[in-house]
């Protein structure tokens, strides 16, 4: 029986904040603001969101997507665990997605934030593998960046 094949693919976004290394940091670390700029959005509805932000500990968040998307009503799960973390520094999570029964994607997340001249430069590398299903790199790669810039729009909170 034929099978699709996976794709892989890995990707890197860059983003300059004009806030400390410290400022971003916190917006991955603290449940409360993560949750704002990375589980919420205008075209689904979070049911549970969880961060216990150490090495080893899990990040979890389930929504359904709402009316007038392509899957309305249909969960969409991102469980990852936190691999490495460096405060201020890195961040490595892997993770995999789940729309409605069905796997669609495993990734390994790596976030470096450097102090610049004026704040911190994000580089965000995504390694992922996408399984028949999925969203694609392409839709995934613009999550990426549209959540880049709620994390903008957070750290001006």
């Amino acid at each position: 029986m034929p099978t699709t094949p996976v794709i892989h693919n890995t990707f890197v976004v860059q983003r300059n904040y004009p806030r400390s290394p410290d400022r971003v940091f916190a917006a991955f670390a603290d449940p409360a603001r993560k949750r704002r700029w990375f589980a919420e959005g205008p075209q689904h509805e979070v049911e549970h969101f969880e961060l216990d932000f150490r090495e080893g500990g899990r990040e979890f968040l389930r929504s359904r997507f709402g009316p007038g998307t392509p899957f309305p009503g249909v969960a969409l799960i991102n469980e990852g665990v936190f691999q490495h973390i460096e405060p201020n520094r890195l961040i490595v999570v892997a993770s995999t997605m789940t729309l409605g029964a069905r796997r669609i994607s495993a990734t390994l997340v790596t976030i470096e934030l450097l102090p610049g001249e004026s704040g911190t430069a994000l580089t965000l590398t995504h390694q992922g593998v996408f399984f028949e299903g999925a969203d694609g790199p392409q839709i995934r790669e613009a999550g990426w960046r549209e959540l880049c810039s709620r994390l903008a729009a957070e750290l001006d909170r």
